[in-house]
């Protein structure tokens, strides 16, 4: 039995609060693009397509690969059940335009 996927905005809410538990990013950005990929195999069953932009010193020191595993792992289940395809880009704060960056991730 096939698990039913979540609507969207309660999709985008266990993203977020996965991604501030593991992360504790000082931006984190998610966009669903799913509307962009009507008719697509992926879409009919009702998963989405989303695109992340998240900046966190969690990042230091790991490569791309390592970084979008890290994010992966941190959405869990939301991977199988809920998100069809994910679009990252996962950087420092130094990569993101220096640590003067502050205030509350959103």
């Amino acid at each position: 039995m096939k698990a039913e996927a979540a609507p969207t905005v309660d999709r985008e809410q266990s993203m977020r609060a996965r991604l501030q538990a593991a992360f504790a990013p000082l931006e984190l950005r998610i966009v669903d693009d799913s509307q962009r990929h009507a008719g697509h195999a992926g879409a009919a069953g009702g998963l989405g397509h989303y695109g992340i932009t998240i900046v966190a010193a969690a990042f230091e020191g790991l490569p791309a690969v390592a970084r979008h595993r890290r994010i992966y792992t941190a959405l869990g289940d939301l991977m199988k059940t809920d998100i069809h395809a994910l679009a990252i880009c996962a950087q420092t704060p130094a990569e993101a335009g220096g640590p003067a960056r502050s205030g509350p991730a959103g």
